[in-house]
């Protein structure tokens, strides 16, 4: 029976190093995203930075793991069969549920995770054990779990997404109103008394935050407490004199030092007090064998009141720990996924939302824009002027081909993102409320992002949408935590080790499947041909890229017109459920093209102004193109979806004409758009009528049929909405080339 119990510690420990890869790739956005977005440095010093925070922090992390120990339920009331239960169903659920959100690029709160996984666990056994015993009822449910830890956590949550959120709207609104977006020259009166109060802020949370809890912090504990006000005032005359010196000595800016600072701060105390969320829980089911391997009990009869006790962990554990958030930090791609959700939400200027417009955005912002147009009433002419010339923006001058490097924010915003965060934490640490460092950073950027004025009025629906999503995620974090935790104790329990083994396969399947998702989508990612704003500058270069658009869309449609026609044939669901999906993608993709033709236009040079027309032309037929084979899609897959009838053979063979038609059409404008060659054009346009004759020719023969042997109005209907529509695909196609051969005959008449 031990041997179970060893295996169940292996598979633990396995689920640990895999958690600290998953959990480090969506915490990272907590202390990378301001550096990032700022580009106040390198990414490679941001990394190297991180990194010694990440390592220091976890060496010297708290070595009381309560949390997974007796914060959430009192394990006395436990024996250690069910503990081991409920540590591994721990373990299933926090590896899968934080893989899910870094695929969706959505940040989320490990301590939330981890919390509401173990209560649903310890609530699954305990009304397993209240179930199977006959003195004990649902009321009995208060001795095995700790509600009001939970009840406090729930209330921590809300409280520190409104306060963080207001907090840092209401702080950065402040510093613009000192700095404005043109800080450089406030920056040589103010800029050391701003360093050496953000730098204060700062190391005050590394002390309060970072170190609290840890080992070293006990010797440093009677010269910190009761002090707090001196070490603040003196910190805040050593960082002014040092923002000083170090401005007029090494004459750079002192925002970068905050910056820097203010990015080690927070990897650290990320390391220190988290890391009880990826190893805290197989830590406690080690020293929980420990206990039972030597008591002589047997397992069902072991009470773990030892859990209660304060038990040190190993320091090689936390050095082999820090090292492996190090690497991940490095390597994962998916942290970089996460990375870009924030930076996305946050940025100064605009460029592809993510998330799209709901109600809730939009009654946001319109209640919004009202408060803000009676809020201008109010305030006297003059003020008003004052704060918009604060708020206006530089126009920096880039070369155009350099003009995607811009960062997301400026250093002041950057720099009071982590200065903020770093006092709300400290605050929350020093009156132990419990608290989210993800949830705060989140909502002070977020609170930055509105009171900087970077949610106007072309991006405010979207980025609201963007955050009310993530917010919404947080909670069906809990939610999901609590049911998957509880619903893998019960059946670890029911099961016992085949239970266990299908749960590890199941893991396994879901982080694979999740990596090979993640890897295709990043891919497609790549090779997705989005305008770029500086893409495009000569008339040649509209040229090659429209004809790269074209070739590309040209090509899709054609197999996704012979999947539709095949598929409607053999009457495939699936496959044509499969076939508009892709139809959706080419649709989107092709409108995401259009929404930035106001880029496209601002980049051109000078020369090029007139291609300007022949490009929004372009999009315009392509846009034909989509719509009309989206909706040859649709309907077919609408009518297999409703089980009418099939089409009749006579129709199916019509319409595998008029695809074998298609196909060599679209075939050859492939091969010529793509090898450029626009002297043949003129030759394919001319081929239309042989096809618009035989379309004709097809609506005849079922105008026939219909009097003589079809049975079907669903058919029909169909069939001629198939028709017709690739009438009009043929059409856009024809107009499109016709365009392109104009603009290339009168281009070539130029030179």
């Amino acid at each position: 029976m031990e041997n179970i119990y060893i295996l169940m510690l292996v598979a633990l420990t396995v689920l640990a190093v895999i958690d600290l890869v998953v959990g480090v790739s969506n915490d990272a956005v907590n202390f990378l995203n301001s550096a990032i977005g700022s580009k106040a440095v390198s990414l490679k010093t941001i990394m190297i930075v991180a990194s010694f925070g990440i390592f220091f922090g976890a060496v010297f992390s708290s070595g009381m793991m309560e949390v997974a120990r007796k914060g959430i339920f009192n394990p006395a009331e436990f024996y250690f069969d069910e503990i081991m239960i409920i540590f591994l169903a721990v373990m299933i659920t926090d590896v899968i549920l934080l893989d899910l959100f870094n695929t969706l690029g959505m940040p989320t709160s490990t301590t939330v995770s981890i919390v509401f996984e173990l209560l649903g666990a310890a609530v699954a056994m305990a009304l397993i054990k209240i179930s199977a015993s006959d003195t004990q009822t649902f009321a009995n449910l208060g001795n095995y779990i700790n509600s009001d830890k939970a009840l406090l956590i729930i209330s921590g949550i809300l409280l520190s997404v409104v306060v963080a959120f207001s907090v840092g709207a209401f702080v950065q609104f402040v510093s613009r109103l000192i700095f404005s977006f043109h800080y450089q020259k406030q920056m040589k009166y103010f800029g050391a008394i701003f360093g050496g109060f953000a730098l204060t802020a700062i190391t005050y949370f590394i002390f309060m935050k970072g170190l609290k809890g840890t080992p070293f912090y006990s010797d440093l504990e009677g010269h910190l407490e009761g002090n707090e006000l001196y070490i603040l005032i003196g910190s805040f005359v050593f960082w002014t004199v040092i923002s000083q010196l170090y401005t007029t000595i090494f004459k750079k800016n002192i925002l970068i030092l905050v910056i820097i600072i203010g990015t080690f701060g927070l990897a650290l105390a990320f390391a220190g007090n988290d890391l009880v969320n990826f190893i805290g829980v197989p830590m406690a089911a080690m020293h929980s064998y420990e206990a039972w391997s030597v008591s002589g009990v047997d397992a069902s009869a072991f009470a773990m009141g030892d859990l209660a006790k304060k038990v040190p962990t190993e320091s090689l554990l936390l050095f082999i720990a820090g090292g492996i958030m190090v690497v991940t930090l490095w390597f994962s791609k998916k942290a970089r996924t996460v990375a870009d959700t924030e930076i996305g939400l946050a940025r100064q200027g605009d460029g592809h939302e993510k998330f799209q417009a709901n109600f809730f955005s939009r009654s946001i912002v319109r209640g919004s824009v009202n408060i803000s147009k009676a809020i201008n009433f109010m305030l006297p002419a003059s003020v008003a002027k004052k704060i918009d010339y604060q708020f206006q923006k530089p126009a920096v001058e880039l070369p155009k081909d350099k003009s995607y490097e811009l960062p997301a924010f400026d250093l002041i915003r950057a720099s009071v993102n982590l200065m903020v965060a770093g006092i709300l934490i400290s605050i929350a640490t020093s009156y132990k409320l419990p608290l989210s460092t993800t949830y705060v950073t989140f909502m002070v950027a977020m609170g930055t992002s509105l009171a900087d004025r970077a949610w106007d009025r072309e991006s405010a629906v979207y980025r609201v949408a963007g955050v009310v999503n993530v917010i919404l995620g947080w909670f069906s974090t809990a939610i999901i935590a609590f049911v998957a935790a509880g619903t893998f104790t019960y059946l670890i329990h029911i099961g016992g080790g085949i239970a266990i083994a299908l749960l590890l396969i199941l893991v396994g399947f879901l982080l694979v499947r999740s990596f090979l998702s993640h890897a295709k989508k990043q891919k497609e990612k790549k090779e997705k041909r989005y305008m770029e704003r500086a893409e495009l500058i000569t008339i040649n270069e509209v040229v090659n890229e429209s004809s790269d658009h074209i070739a590309e869309v040209v090509k899709r449609v054609n197999k996704l017109y012979t999947n539709v026609v095949d598929d409607l044939a053999t009457h495939d669901l699936k496959k044509l459920s499969k076939t508009e999906k892709h139809v959706r993608k080419l649709n989107k993709e092709v409108n995401e093209l259009r929404e930035d033709v106001f880029y496209f236009i601002k980049s051109l040079d000078d020369s090029s102004v007139k291609a300007s027309r022949f490009y929004i032309l372009i999009l315009g037929y392509l846009q034909d193109i989509t719509q009309s084979i989206e909706y040859i899609s649709t309907t077919s897959y609408k009518h297999v979806n409703n089980n009418h009838k099939q089409l009749k053979p006579s129709s199916i063979k019509d319409l595998s004409v008029i695809n074998d038609k298609l196909k060599v059409l679209f075939d050859k404008i492939e091969k010529d758009f793509t090898e450029k060659d626009f002297d043949d054009l003129s030759n394919i346009i001319d081929a239309k009528q042989e096809i618009f004759d035989y379309v004709s020719e097809s609506i005849d023969k079922q105008i026939a049929r219909i009097r003589t042997e079809e049975s079907s109005p669903k058919n029909s209907s169909l069939y001629f909405g198939i028709l017709l529509e690739t009438k009009d695909l043929i059409s856009a196609v024809m107009s499109l080339l016709q365009l392109f051969h104009d603009f290339h005959m009168q281009e070539k008449a130029a030179k």
